[in-house]
């Protein structure tokens, strides 16, 4: 008996291990199961059949203070996988995001006989556009999230589809704003502000201060005014030591299923630049984005990067949908003129909407799922096994 189709797969981090999930769940539907699985992934991978190479969360890390000391771990790493991806000889290889990690596997994988396929592709459209012909060199096939990411690396003739953004799939938009205002006890007719902080513990430190003197001069005019602030456990903290101070009642919650709860029942949101964006788009609700850095990130940005936004919805439609407040500007006298009428509902807050219904239907949403076309696109490569003919 001939044996299943094997797809090898490399993920380095937990947003790689959700991704990887739902393609490997996506690769099982489309072949009624006749697949196999190896590689490195994470626990929810692991829930769909992935026994992996060694932990994934030794690939896990941030910033030199992190990697340095575990570079020859690293590069051992890196060896086993190659190894292990020669030796088991799958149909495809799919590496997702991690490019840290998955290029320098995918370099020296040269004299592989299987086609290796990378899902996410590094922001060659804001900075370093010359990384497009080094993939090119080594890729061959690449999906991507944005549907302005193609032509990029099709003029460097590496095969390039667009499959939409795995955000799609988390459920931004699902969320019940009655439950969660009556869960939480904010009346009905109560103006509600979502408020985004950041992630990091950098982020929160530079944005709490101006997002508070913001709240607190939309709420002289709101006597009703209330906020809601999802954050994640490890700023948590910080975030409430600061809303602590917020002349208004600041409902911190945590969790996907709370924040999207929290989207689906407020007026506007003031968001820390960044993926959030995104899922503010998918689930229509009008924002403000802001963002801070120290002055020499600051400079160094602007002499780097080649967009003329940091929102990706702005960066989608290469027009301004969002309003942005950067470094200096993210100041509360510039940032509540900008949300007032999105909180009162103003004729800027339909005409936001409509430009995020845009936004998400360009992100994949109401079409066929990422994860289904990722996998379609996987199981089509698979089918000519066959690497393809780099540029001479």
């Amino acid at each position: 008996m001939t044996a299943s189709p094997l797809v090898f797969l490399v993920v380095g981090e937990a947003s790689g291990d959700v991704i990887g999930a739902r393609v490997m769940q996506a690769l099982k539907r489309q072949t009624g199961g006749e697949i196999r699985f190896a590689g490195v992934g994470g626990p929810r991978m692991a829930e769909q059949g992935l026994a992996s190479l060694f932990p994934m969360d030794e690939l896990s890390l941030f910033g030199l203070a992190e990697v340095l000391p575990k570079i020859r771990q690293l590069k051992r790493r890196i060896e086993e996988t190659v190894a292990a991806a020669l030796d088991a000889r799958p149909d495809a290889m799919v590496t997702i995001d991690s490019p840290g990690f998955n290029f320098r596997v995918g370099r020296r994988l040269g004299a592989r006989r299987f086609p290796l396929i990378h899902m996410v592709a590094p922001t060659v459209w804001a900075w370093k556009p010359k990384r497009a012909a080094e993939i090119a060199s080594f890729l061959d096939h690449l999906l991507v999230l944005y549907p302005f990411e193609p032509p990029y690396f099709e003029r460097e003739g590496l095969p390039t589809d667009f499959v939409g953004h795995p955000i799609v799939e988390a459920g931004a938009d699902q969320g019940d704003g009655p439950g969660f205002r009556a869960r939480h006890g904010i009346p009905a007719e109560a103006p509600l502000l979502c408020v985004l902080p950041g992630s990091r513990r950098s982020e929160v430190a530079r944005l709490t201060g101006p997002f508070g003197e913001t709240v607190a001069r939309l709420a002289a005019d709101r006597p009703g005014l209330q906020t809601v602030v999802p954050t994640v456990p490890w700023v948590e903290a910080a975030v409430r030591d600061a809303v602590a101070a917020w002349p208004v009642p600041a409902a911190v919650t945590l969790g996907d299923p709370e924040k999207y709860g929290a989207f689906a029942a407020a007026d506007a949101a003031l968001a820390a630049s960044g993926t959030v964006a995104l899922e503010l788009a998918l689930a229509r609700l009008p924002a403000v984005v802001a963002y801070r850095v120290n002055w020499a990130t600051g400079i160094a940005g602007r002499l780097l990067i080649k967009v003329d936004y940091v929102n990706l919805v702005n960066i989608m439609e290469n027009r301004r949908i969002v309003p942005e407040f950067l470094q200096g500007r993210c100041r509360a006298d510039l940032m509540v003129p900008a949300l007032a009428p999105l909180l009162d509902r103003g004729p800027e807050r339909a005409t936001q909407i409509e430009g995020l219904a845009t936004v998400a239907s360009h992100l994949g949403q109401g079409g066929t799922p990422p994860s289904d076309r990722a996998a379609a696109a996987v199981l089509r490569v698979m089918e000519t096994g066959r690497r393809r003919t780099r540029k001479a």
